[in-house]
């Protein structure tokens, strides 16, 4: 009898939030909420060839091991020569993968630098932008492939907490963008760069915060079409299976996108309530998703799509890697999705790849993180479970 090594706890926490909010007329209103929670963590299981081949793709699509054995990839990045990086928080390296015979297959692994936490990553012409914890570095890309000393640009950013991976993009202003995740589940931060988008200068100077009440958005790009930032922002946990939803928002400077206080389309929550003001006068500061997604799905990089090999009708639509659920009786994303755009708008989240979850989704071999377009137009995507970078390929009338 095959042994599947399952955590499948589900919890009932039997108690209410409560507590008071000014009204409009000046009073006290009640709010209250009851809270359930679930853990429920899919077994890993090795990423075999045959598991690999029952991925789940469109027509026309093929995904293959671009590399592998590589521990726990996490942010990826693609340099102009075709280079791809990988970063491995849980070792502080940052590899270098190539694919030197161009058959869609990285033929040179090599550790090109290494830092405790290492995870964010960008990459503009020759140069490379890496983010620890606290840490902004950055170096020249040699022609070899290998990097330059890592200089130091930044030595004080917010402390991690619950959320301490910083994940970087450069912006079409060559401006540097700086995720900072909050350090709780739901709380008032007193320090204003958590839960936030830092805007700063390549050389790290003139740090500011861009955006503001956004709990944990790693995966953020621009819309190559109308120069618009979009971002995919994790959910509060503890509410419950389907709350709250994991959004999709359109990322505006100066403003305030709810968390902790508001979530979702204008909900309130229980857990944390505004200072000197009702929860409805909040709401009118802040800023709405433009779509939701399956709540604890996990949504931890993003990627507008830029290359010249999918088909036309994938130009301007945005992929994202769903790194998948722990806290909800059924698990959710495991998963790449497809976010379609229409006139420069998102309409809806499709599959893209699908399949990591296996018998009857107690087990999984993929859990997906990083996503980056190679030049070659294919998609890379990274996975932290089995220490596997993917390659999906448009491979359609193609030998």
């Amino acid at each position: 009898m095959k042994k599947i090594l399952t955590i499948a706890t589900s919890l009932a926490l039997a108690f209410s939030l409560t507590g008071v909010t000014a009204n409009a007329q000046g009073g006290e209103k009640p709010v209250s909420a009851s809270v359930e929670g679930h853990i429920f963590k899919p077994a890993r299981v090795d990423a075999t060839d045959a598991r690999v081949k029952q991925l789940k793709v469109p027509t026309g699509f093929q995904i293959t091991k671009f590399a592998e054995n590589l521990n726990k990839p996490r942010m990826i990045a693609v340099s102009t020569e075709g280079v791809a990086y990988v970063t491995d928080r849980d070792k502080g390296t940052v590899t270098m993968l190539r694919d030197k015979n161009k058959d869609g297959k990285a033929d040179e692994l090599k550790v090109v630098a290494t830092k405790e936490h290492m995870h964010g990553i960008a990459i503009k012409d020759n140069k490379i932008w890496l983010a620890t914890i606290k840490e902004l570095y950055t170096a020249n890309i040699n022609k070899d492939g290998s990097l330059s000393e890592l200089q130091l640009l930044i030595d004080d950013l917010p402390d991690g907490g619950q959320h301490p991976n910083r994940t970087l993009r450069i912006g079409q202003d060559n401006k540097l963008y700086i995720s900072i995740g909050s350090t709780c589940n739901s709380c008032d931060e007193p320090n204003k760069e958590h839960a936030t988008i830092l805007q700063a200068d390549l050389d790290g100077k003139n740090r500011k915060v861009y955006a503001k009440g956004l709990r944990n958005t790693l995966g953020f790009d621009w819309h190559p079409q109308t120069k618009e930032m979009f971002g995919m922002d994790h959910g509060i946990d503890w509410l419950g299976d389907d709350e709250q939803r994991e959004e999709l928002n359109k990322i505006e400077e100066g403003a305030d996108y709810g968390w902790p206080f508001i979530y979702g389309e204008g909900k309130d929550n229980p857990g944390d309530q505004p200072k000197d003001m009702s929860y409805e006068e909040y709401k009118k500061k802040t800023k709405y998703p433009l779509l939701t997604y399956t709540a604890h799905a996990s949504g931890l990089d993003m990627v507008f799509y830029n290359g010249n090999q999918f088909p036309k009708e994938y130009q301007g639509d945005a992929f994202v890697a769903f790194h998948g659920s722990w806290n909800r009786s059924k698990p959710a994303g495991y998963k790449v999705a497809r976010i379609r755009f229409e006139n420069g708008k998102p309409t809806k989240f499709e599959d893209f790849v699908t399949g990591f979850l296996v018998d009857d989704n107690k087990s999984q071999f993929g859990r997906v993180v990083g996503i980056a377009t190679h030049n070659d137009g294919s998609l890379l995507v990274t996975d932290d479970a089995n220490g596997v970078v993917y390659r999906v390929a448009y491979t359609a009338g193609k030998k």
